[in-house]
C-alpha cells in the first residue's frame, strides 16, 4: 500500500508542477502561431469544449467536491487505489491542476490551439494527462481481463 501512495503522490506532484509550469509560459506572455496550430492564452470557464461554463462560479465548487469525493472513495477503495496507482496520480494531479486555475484565475488556462483542416477545442497539458490516465486505466483492465479469459 505505501509502493502504491507514493506512486499517487510522485505522480500528482508531477503532473501537476509540470502543467502550472506550463502555464505560467503562457501567462507571462508568450505566444506562437504556426500553419497547423498556434500556442495561444484561453481562460476555459467550463469543462471540456466549454461545456457548463453557465455555472460560472459554481463550476469550481463542484467540481473540488467531486475530487474531494473521489479522493475518499478511492482511500476506502485500496484496491483501486494500488492496481491504479500511476494512472489516478496522473488523473488527480490534472485535475486538481486545472482546479487551481479556476480559483486562481476564474477558469482553466488553456494554450494549444489546432486549427488546420478543422477547429478544435483550445487544451492544455492537464487534459492531456487526464486523458492517458484514462487509457492507462483501460489498458490495465482490459490486460487483466484477457489474463482471466
Amino acid at each position: 500500500m505505501a509502493k502504491a501512495l507514493a506512486i499517487v503522490i510522485l505522480a500528482f506532484i508531477g503532473v501537476f508542477v509540470i502543467d502550472q509550469n506550463i502555464k505560467t509560459l503562457f501567462i507571462d506572455g508568450f505566444r506562437w502561431y504556426g500553419d497547423y496550430f498556434s500556442l495561444i492564452l484561453t481562460y476555459n470557464k467550463g469543462v471540456a469544449f466549454s461545456m457548463f461554463a453557465f455555472l460560472e462560479e459554481n463550476l469550481k465548487y463542484i467540481q473540488a467536491g467531486l475530487l474531494a469525493f473521489i479522493m475518499f472513495y478511492l482511500l476506502v477503495e485500496k484496491k483501486l487505489l494500488m492496481q491504479y496507482s500511476l494512472a489516478i496520480g496522473i488523473i488527480l494531479g490534472a485535475g486538481c491542476s486545472n482546479l487551481y486555475d479556476r480559483f486562481l484565475y476564474g477558469g482553466v488556462v488553456d494554450y494549444f490551439y489546432w486549427h488546420r483542416w478543422f477547429d478544435f477545442a483550445v487544451f492544455n497539458f492537464a487534459d492531456v494527462m487526464i486523458n492517458f490516465g484514462v487509457v492507462i486505466i483501460l489498458y490495465i483492465t482490459l490486460k487483466s481481463k484477457k489474463t482471466l479469459v
